[in-house]
């Protein structure tokens, strides 16, 4: 039987800008996406920490090295600029995922 797990997530991260002009999605630098084994165009359930919101887009790779986690189109009006928040992917299997999980700090960097 086939079953929905958590395959991938990045806890505690910071938004760091928002650009509600943006068609849509959340941009991850490429190698926290490469730790969190996450794929470009991949959808993922953004919860923020700070506020409570929760909402599903998908992730656009961004310049690696950058720090910069920035929440494109309408989302940018639920989840602002200084929130954290936890990105998470799923995947479906009929065994059990062991799931990729990166923490990282107010900067953004992997500390976990």
């Amino acid at each position: 039987m086939l079953v929905q797990q958590l395959k991938s997530k990045i806890h505690r991260a910071m938004i760091t800008r928002g650009d509600v002009e943006y068609e849509g999605s959340i941009e991850i630098p490429q190698d926290l996406m490469e730790a969190a084994n996450l794929w470009p165009g991949e959808k993922v359930l953004v919860a923020s920490v700070t506020s409570g919101n929760r909402l599903e887009t998908y992730a656009l790779v961004g310049p690696p090295g950058t720090g910069n986690i920035i929440m494109n189109g309408g989302a940018a009006h639920l989840i602002k600029t200084g929130e954290r928040v936890v990105i998470m992917s799923f995947a479906m299997d009929d065994k059990p995922i062991i799931p990729t999980k990166i923490v990282c700090n107010e900067l953004n960097e992997i500390i976990s």
